[in-house]
Order: C-alpha cells, then structure tokens, then sequence
C-alpha cells in the first residue's frame, strides 16, 4: 500500500483534521483560504534563482536548537535548517520528508522507511540511529528540554512513547505505551526536526552549542549570527533535495513597525513580518508592497496565574474573563482580522466543538462575582506583554476594560526573551501570548496548556493544576476512535471555560508584507515563513 493511501485510511481512525485550513507558536505564538496569499498566482512568471531574500522580523530567534527553543521567532529560522521525519504540505496533509513509507504493524508499534542518501550539512550520514540519537536527546532530563512532553515517554506522566528502536540502517520502530492517535502529527512538530549525532556528541564533550551552531539536514546553513541585529543563512550545497532557489536568507531584526514597513516600500527588504493591523491600509495603498494574509488555527489569549492570589478563585477568573468584550478587541484593534475564541481551541482543529457554551461579556455579573469573591472594591492587578504593539494595545484595552469592574491592572512591557523566561518561571500575576496548535490535533492544543505535567515553559504557563482535566486529557490522548475522542474533546472545551485559566481572546489572522517580486512565498499553519520555493523576480 502507497504511502498517501496508508495516511488517508489512518486520518479516519487518527486524525479526522479537515484538509480546509484556516489561517498564529512555535507553540508559543496558519492554513490559508488562499495558500498563494493574496489569491494571484506568485509563480505567473518565471523569476530568476539566486538572490538574498531579506526579511524584517520583529524579534529575534531566542534558540536555534530546536530542542530548546519554543518561541516562533526562532522556529522561523531554523525550518530552513533541520527538517522533520514528516511535514504538512499546502493541503494540510500529512506528507514523508526524511522518511519515505511507515507500517504500522500493530496498535502500538510503528516501522518507519527512512530516506536514503540524506546527509546532514557536517557530512553525518542521516539514518535510523542517528533518528533514535535526537530522541534520546530531547527526553534526557539532563538537557531539560521544555519540548520533551511532546514525544513524552514517562508512563508516570502518561507519556505516549515507549522505545525507539533501530531496525535496520534506514528502518526506525517507534513502540508506544498505548494506541496513540496524534504520532505521525507529532513527528511533523519541529521539536522532531533532525540535529546531526556529530553535533550533539560535539556539545555533550563541551566543543560547542548547537543552540548558536545548529547542524541540520535542511536546505540551508548558519553563515552568522550577530543578536539583536541579524541572522543569515547561506544555501546548503549539499542538500540531498531540489536545492532552494536562494542564494541566502537574512533575517533583520526590526521592532518598529513602521520602520519595517518603511524598509519593504524601499526596497531595502523583500519581506516584513509581521505587519500590523492599523498598517493594511498603507500596505494595500503602495504599489511597492503587496499583503499576505492567511487565517489562523491559532489562540490570541490573556492568562492569569492560577497559583497565585486572587487568580486561584475561578471567581476571579471568570469575573475577568466577563469583564473583557472581545469585540472591541477584535475589531477596534486588529481591524477584524481574527474571530473571536469561545475556547483554546480554533475550528480546523480536530476535536473543536462549535456548541461549547461561552463566558459572555456581561460587567455586571463580573462585579457580583467579584464581591462574591471577597472583592467588591477590586484590587490591583499586572498585565505583561511583551514589546508586541497588538499585545501592547490589548493590554491597554484590557486594562480600561477591567477599571470598569474596579480592577486596577498596571501594564508592564518586556524584553521577548525576558518575557519567556519569567512567564516561565510563575513571575507573572496576568500576561497575553499566543498558542499554536502546529499538529492540528486538540491534544497538542489542550495537554500542552492546561495538564499539570507541562507547568512553565513546555505551555502551560498558567500553573492550571485540576485533577480532572488531567484525567480528561490523559483519556482523550490514549482513544482511538475519533467520534469518541471528539466527544471527550467537548468535554474538555466546557469544562476549560467553565474553570476560566485563561481569556481565550480570538483566533488571529497572519498579515505578511511583501515586495512584488517575491514569488513562490507561502505561510504554513504553524506561522512559519515558508521560504525554500521562493525566488526574486528581477
């Protein structure tokens, strides 16, 4: 049996995702309506290859070891440079990349045909032990990989992977603790993205740090790094696929909004990401600039602290939750574009349930629960964000919101780096980020942020601790059919709002400036720049 018709059998039993995507992390932080953006055809023309493709970022990359790094900042660069055992195409399909062909032998054992050939870009050979060196890697509690819940193998933690095992050279088992519906979804997570076993083992003897020296497999490499400034990667030479039609990629860290804008009118860029919604106007109005936009199976949302005083009385959260009219935010701050989220979970996910009830905007009925609570004259309250103008003015929105309801909550804005790390750690009272669900699965859009194994940075950022939504979460993870699953998922989504750890805000919508001549560009699900069609037309 071919490998497209083994997935289209297995998506009945496993996924059941819809192909029709919609259009924000790595985990923290699309499909496209129209995968060409704009809905002209990018390839019309025949441009010429070779060029450096230049690209204004807001912030900088935190990690290139994808191990390590969570933040879609440093996801977008280094998708240039590792690659994945399995990738989504345009479709939404689950596609081979470093493999070739899977068998599924039984409910819990899976044999996957690895390509031949494929060497990483230090000459490493790619091959089943150098798949089950990467693994062992991302699960040593030594590295503390705050992605390792992703391919988890703790039974104690309801880890779903048991072994990995060689085979042969290019033959890799993949043993599970249970039947595990969402594995091959998983293995298109970048946290499966391949480093070379020369790398790894260079690092553990103290020679370097694959976090500044990443080595992949990918159609690019690293040429230099200087933070806070740049990153540039040249063309692998030695790519084992169709060699990218760039020459290089420079990613340029700008923060100023119109400051990117004004580097994509002149012609001193090719593309700015993001563009901001108050900025489509001027984008659409120049003939120098084109906007890409793509919908969003992605969470926009604001989260409290459950640990700490008085954001562990679900009182409290649910006043503030119904404190916030996420209409004004929709549309007076993005200018429509994204809907608005009655849970964590977006439409194209599967396991989303569109009859889950939702906490309405209703500021009285927050000021009861509020005195209810034992807070009748409010108190005073943090909200972080970090240097995002959208978030910045959310939380300004936010904060006149909840002044209404007597809450006095100052804003605080933080360093990207910073602001991970600390919302991290439990240092915050509220925050507002992002969360994607890469893997279109609604385990990964819900375990990840509300089970109390992933406290901190692996997702669930608001240290939400319950007993029975870990049991809910465990049971869903570990089901096989899908008409059950997304019955458990339903559950899951109520009881979520209900519990209120979080304000799920609104599903957004990806806004890219481009420059005329940029073809081939296209935005993935997951907010990541897909870059290694694209060329520049002369």
């Amino acid at each position: 049996m071919n490998f497209k018709r083994k997935w289209l059998l297995l998506a009945v039993l496993v996924l059941a995702v819809s192909t029709v995507l919609a259009a924000c992390g790595g985990g923290e932080e699309p499909a496209p309506e129209d995968t060409e953006g704009t809905g002209e055809d990018q390839a019309s023309e025949t441009p010429a290859a070779g060029g450096d493709l230049k690209i204004a970022i807001l912030s900088d990359a935190v990690s290139l070891d994808p191990h390590g790094a969570t933040d879609n900042p440093s996801s977008n660069v280094a998708h240039n440079i590792y690659e994945t055992l399995f990738y989504r195409d345009k479709n939404g399909e689950i596609q081979p990349l470093l493999a070739e062909d899977y068998e599924q032998v039984d409910e819990v054992t899976w044999h996957i045909k690895l390509r031949e050939g494929v060497t990483f870009s230090d000459g490493t050979p790619f091959n089943a032990e150098a798949v089950k060196v990467n693994l062992e890697r991302l699960l040593d509690e030594d590295l503390g990989s705050p992605r390792a819940f992703i391919f988890e193998n703790n039974p104690e933690k309801n880890g779903w992977l048991e072994s990995v095992n060689v085979v042969d050279e290019y033959t890799v088992e993949i043993k599970t603790w249970y039947p595990y519906s969402p594995m091959l979804a998983h293995f298109t997570h970048s946290a499966g993205q391949m480093i070379s076993p020369a790398a790894i083992e260079a690092e553990k003897n103290g020679e370097t740090t694959i976090a500044t020296n990443p080595v992949g497999t990918g159609p690019f490499v690293l040429e230099r790094w200087e933070p806070g400034q740049e990153i540039v990667l040249k063309k692998n030479e030695n790519y084992w696929g169709e060699p990218p039609k760039l020459d290089s990629i420079t990613f340029m860290v700008v923060p100023e909004d119109s400051t990117r804008l004004a580097m994509l009118e002149t012609g001193e860029i090719h593309i700015a990401e993001p563009v901001q919604p108050s900025d489509v106007s001027r984008v659409e109005a120049s003939p120098n600039m084109e906007l890409y936009h793509v919908d969003s199976v992605s969470l926009t949302y604001i989260s409290f602290n459950t640990q700490k005083e008085p954001f562990n009385d679900v009182r409290v959260r649910k006043a503030i939750s119904m404190a916030i009219n996420k209409e004004e935010i929709i549309n007076g701050i993005v200018g429509g574009a994204g809907i608005p989220a009655v849970g964590p979970l977006a439409p194209d996910v599967f396991g989303y349930h569109d009859g889950v009830s939702q906490l309405e905007y209703n500021p009285e009925q927050a000021k009861e629960l509020l005195a209810e609570a034992g807070y009748p004259d409010g108190f005073k309250t943090t909200i972080w964000t970090n240097d995002n103008q959208v978030r910045e003015d959310i939380a300004e929105v936010v904060q006149a919101q909840l002044k209404e309801i007597g809450v006095d909550a100052e804003i605080e804005v933080l360093e990207w780096g910073a602001y991970l790390e600390k919302t991290a750690n439990g240092e915050h009272d509220m925050f507002i980020l992002g969360w994607g669900t890469v893997t279109y699965d609604a385990d990964y859009g819900t375990y990840a942020l509300f089970h109390s194994n992933n406290h901190g940075e692996p997702g669930n950022r608001s240290f939400y601790t319950n007993e029975e939504v870990d049991a809910m979460l465990d049971q869903a993870r570990q089901e096989t059919d899908p008409d059950t699953r997304i019955e458990l998922y339903r559950h899951i989504q109520e009881y979520l709002v209900d519990e209120a750890p979080m304000i799920y805000l609104y599903h957004p919508e990806w806004l890219i400036g481009l420059a005329p001549n940029v073809k081939g560009y296209w935005h993935s699900p997951d907010n990541i720049m897909q870059l290694r069609e694209v060329t520049i037309e002369e």
